[in-house]
């Protein structure tokens, strides 16, 4: 799905994974396919500009969406060998 920078469902890892919170929890079971790791809420880039130079309106957020290089299959095969250990663990 989509996840715009308001977005309130929206999970992030250490090195920036994105991904919905249903996924996160029903599919990925908090485990980044991609690196392993654990996810926390990402937080909503402000709209407004606070500081010279910094909002939405001057550094918008990205509208491409990217995809897993991975299956399905592959992913919950990775998932199963790290969902049972915390992420402070991994």
């Amino acid at each position: 799905m989509d996840l715009g920078p308001a977005a309130t469902n929206t999970r992030i890892c250490s090195y920036e994974c994105t991904f919905c919170a249903d996924c996160v929890d029903n599919v990925l079971h908090n485990v980044c396919p991609n690196c392993g790791g654990g996810f926390v809420p990402r937080p909503v880039r402000p709209v407004g500009e606070y500081r010279p130079g910094d909002s939405l309106a001057i550094s918008p957020a990205s509208t491409r969406r990217r995809h897993l290089r991975f299956t399905l299959d592959e992913v919950a095969a990775f998932s199963a060998t790290l969902c049972n250990t915390l992420p402070e663990n991994r």
